[in-house]
């Protein structure tokens, strides 16, 4: 599965959520978006789960990695 990443932590808040949009709607299917953040991304989750229907919510992941880094896995069907 090919990925793509985004590091987020210095984007401001309000910016994130259309980058993250924007950055998996260009993914094929089969494909994953991987995101570092500062914090958990479970109102993305959520947000995914509700809106995005390529979004394979069953295949997302998150582990936090240190202090202020979690790594999140988005995959689309």
């Amino acid at each position: 599965m090919a990925a793509t990443k985004l590091d987020l932590r210095d984007v401001p808040p309000p910016e994130r959520h259309p980058m993250i949009h924007t950055a998996f709607e260009t993914l094929d299917s089969g494909e994953a978006l991987e995101i570092v953040n500062d914090h958990e991304p479970k109102p993305l989750f959520y947000e995914f789960q509700a809106e995005v229907d390529a979004f394979d919510a069953e295949g997302y992941a998150c582990e936090r990695r240190e202090e202020g880094k979690y790594v999140a896995t988005l995959p689309k069907e």
